[in-house]
């Protein structure tokens, strides 16, 4: 897989991971929560727009929360 620019990276991570929220019925409060970060940040991570550098940690702590594969995020359609 391969992305044109950090933004279209950040953009595929955000809607995975909200797709897999989503999924689980879970409100972003309560994903940050459990994965262990602020909900500021997760609702950037989720943002369209976002264009932040993520953490790695981070991803893996929402991936470990949602009970996904890291891997998961970085795939360009999640269905």
């Amino acid at each position: 897989m391969r992305f044109e620019s950090d933004t279209s990276l950040y953009h595929v991570i955000g809607a995975n991971i909200k797709h897999y929220r989503e999924q689980t019925k879970l409100t972003q409060i309560q994903l940050a929560e459990q994965a262990g970060i602020s909900i500021s940040y997760l609702s950037k991570i989720e943002a369209a727009g976002c264009d932040k550098s993520l953490s790695i940690s981070a991803l893996n702590q929402i991936a470990n929360a949602l009970n996904v594969e890291i891997i998961e995020f970085f795939k360009e359609v999640a269905k």
